[in-house]
């Protein structure tokens, strides 16, 4: 089930504008700057129909694109899987105030036991982004279970959970340990059940095992990885990490925006309740007591989605509203959705985001820029 097409002008977009978009990826294509490209936009419920610019994989005589491609979509897998959790505390099943040790009493390692599953949420926790042996368990092709096993016991604290801010990939991992003690269920298959299915969507997954590997973008590589674990890797791909291994076609993630813009709503399908949706991205950190007031004013996260960074090198752009939400991913992917104009966006490149971050936030600014 994906959105109705409708065209740009039909549902508000200045289509001249909304041409320099799709310019620039196809300039960035064409010149070998970035290989692979897709841009999904919509608004009241329809999108424009998705574009792709560029190739398959990096790697020269890479395959042209396919309209039917799926990319790794990094980070903007976290807020999925948050979202995920949060189906368990609507159904009272857990609370964000629970201390994480109710589920895994091993955290208390390394003077956590007072960490809450909100900090988790919010990336106030004080864990670290990713373990100190990620590349080692990823070069033995560990399962997921290892992750789970050395980010309960092993981590140590940057600093008291609540007190800062600090990105972490960890703590996304362990909120989908607890869905599956809790649940039952591994993450991909709570998400496939509760989510996916339920919206009729069959090109998105957490890891590729159920799709079709010829449908898979490959990314551009990072440094430190090599063949073997990176990205393209069998390994990785199937993996299905809950802090990165999520693939999805632009179509099928604009589904899943909807469903946020339309608070917990698509089409005849309620998957959660609007009081979840507000919930979830709203800024959560001023209600943290010992979270630095400046902190919490200028780099706003709600419940596993965040609030635009303007006035910082991590903004999404300058013309976007106070309310946006979205998310990011290093394979160069960006997200976002604004519900004082029903706007979403879905930007999906298979180039390090890290290297050229200019590059989405100038996409980002462009599309805003056409919204009547």
């Amino acid at each position: 089930m994906n959105l109705p097409v409708a065209a740009a002008e039909d549902i508000g977009f200045d289509p001249r504008r909304l041409d320099r978009v799709y310019e620039l990826c196809s300039q960035w294509t064409e010149r070998g700057e970035v290989a692979s490209a897709a841009v999904c936009v919509g608004r009241h419920g329809k999108m424009v129909a998705p574009r792709h610019f560029g190739r398959m994989g990096p790697e020269a005589g890479a395959e042209p694109i396919r309209d039917d491609a799926m990319f790794l979509m990094a980070s903007i897998t976290k807020p999925v899987v948050y979202f995920g959790a949060m189906l368990l505390v609507e159904r009272g099943i857990i609370n964000l105030t629970d201390k994480v040790t109710k589920y895994l009493p091993e955290f208390a390692a390394h003077h956590k036991e007072d960490t809450l599953l909100i900090h988790l949420f919010t990336h106030t926790s004080g864990l670290p982004d990713m373990l100190e042996n990620n590349i080692e368990l990823r070069k033995a092709h560990a399962p997921l279970a290892k992750f789970v096993e050395h980010g309960t016991r092993d981590t140590v604290p940057l600093f008291p959970a609540g007190t800062q801010l600090s990105y972490q990939s960890v703590g996304t991992n362990l909120v989908a340990e607890i869905v599956r003690i809790v649940s039952g269920l591994p993450i991909a298959e709570f998400l496939q059940q509760e989510i996916f299915d339920k919206l009729g969507l069959k090109s998105i997954a957490l890891g590729s095992k159920p799709l079709d590997r010829k449908r898979l973008i490959r990314v551009e590589m990072q440094a430190e990885h090599d063949a073997s674990f990176g990205w393209n890797s069998r390994y990785w791909q199937e993996l299905g990490s809950p802090w990165g291994g999520l693939f999805s076609t632009a179509a099928d993630f604009a589904v899943i925006c909807q469903l946020m813009l339309g608070l917990g709503r698509f089409d005849e399908t309620r998957i959660v309740a609007p009081a979840t949706i507000r919930a979830m991205t709203r800024n959560q950190l001023v209600n943290l007591p010992e979270l630095p007031e400046n902190v919490a004013r200028t780099q706003p996260w709600g419940l596993g989605w965040r609030l635009n960074h303007p006035g910082t090198d991590d903004s999404w752009g300058e013309l976007l509203s106070p309310r946006t939400f979205g998310h990011t991913g290093a394979t160069g992917t960006l997200v976002w959705m604004d519900p004082d104009t029903e706007v979403f966006c879905v930007l999906l490149t298979n180039a390090l985001r890290a290297k050229q971050p200019w590059r989405l936030k100038n996409l980002s600014n462009a599309v805003a820029a056409s919204v009547i």
